[in-house]
């Protein structure tokens, strides 16, 4: 954005509809790896250790905030970025695209009959897990594009790249 162009703007208008939705799915996408990894890998230990569905669900959250934002710092870190301030632009630019997701696919999880309580080797366990994740990345895009056109999310990790 040019100086005069920033001048004129106070901050009164939206600027989301300056944010491409590409721009917010790339950022979602982004995001939703880092969630996946952790909740797949949540969902395949709590389930292999036959643990309560809600210390599954926990361990499913954990590693998904976990595995999110180590994604976003490794970029980060390439950029010479100390390890300290590296956590900081994750934890700004990732937290509450991650929480919503988490929320979505961890209601999905728990919502769908059976999804919790089948093994690994069902196909309920896993169709379900695709849908929870398919769903927190339709329903996170619009949030992560409003957030990016107010300049917070993952709009502070392009600062970096």
């Amino acid at each position: 954005m040019n100086h005069s162009a920033h001048v004129h703007h106070h901050g009164h208008e939206p600027r989301h509809s300056a944010v491409s939705w590409r721009m917010a799915s790339q950022a979602t996408l982004h995001c939703l790896t880092g969630c996946a990894i952790g909740e797949v890998l949540g969902m395949v230990v709590g389930t292999a250790a036959g643990l309560h569905n809600a210390a599954t669900v926990v361990v499913s959250i954990a590693l998904a905030f976990v595995f999110g934002y180590a994604l976003t710092m490794r970029g980060v870190l390439r950029s010479g970025l100390p390890p300290r301030e590296a956590l900081k632009v994750a934890l700004a630019a990732d937290t509450v695209s991650i929480a919503v997701m988490e929320l979505i696919d961890n209601t999905v999880m728990v919502g769908v009959p059976g999804a919790m309580d089948a093994g690994l080797a069902d196909a309920v366990f896993w169709v379900s897990l695709v849908l929870s994740l398919a769903l927190a990345f339709l329903l996170t895009t619009p949030v992560n594009r409003w957030m990016i056109g107010r300049g917070k999310g993952h709009a502070v990790v392009h600062a970096y790249h």
